[in-house]
């Protein structure tokens, strides 16, 4: 089994920057891919960006040149989100999977094996 747990969440105004954290614990060895995916009230998940072990990342369209996703070390991954906006406003999930994580895993975030509690970001006008 593996445990997530994020952190860094928070209020911020329009045009502002968060950094969100995960760290896995647990079997953290068998985890081939970490990213996130965010919920807002009443909208189904949305994929935001995953991490490969190997280090390839994606990005969701969308969110290409705002949102940037590090591996920081074996079993912590980061999310630097700049340029924020009220609709960037959500409950953002750290999830984590056995296998390497491609596009699907943003179209589809229930795809995710392992899931974090989530951690809320609320960006005002």
């Amino acid at each position: 089994q593996v445990q997530l747990a994020e952190s860094g969440g928070g209020s911020v105004e329009s045009g502002g920057s968060l950094r969100l954290s995960c760290v896995a614990s647990g079997n953290i060895y068998v985890m081939r891919c970490m990213g996130w995916f965010r919920q807002s009230p009443g909208k189904e998940r949305e994929g935001v960006a995953t991490i490969n072990r190997d280090g390839r990342s994606i990005v969701g369209d969308s969110l290409k040149g705002r949102f940037t996703i590090s591996q920081d070390n074996a079993n912590t991954v980061s999310l630097q989100m700049d340029s924020l906006k009220p609709e960037d406003t959500a409950l953002y999930y750290c999830a984590a999977d056995l296998f390497p994580c491609g596009d699907q895993f943003l179209r589809d975030p229930r795809q995710f094996a392992f899931l974090g509690q989530g951690t809320q970001v609320t960006v005002s006008s």
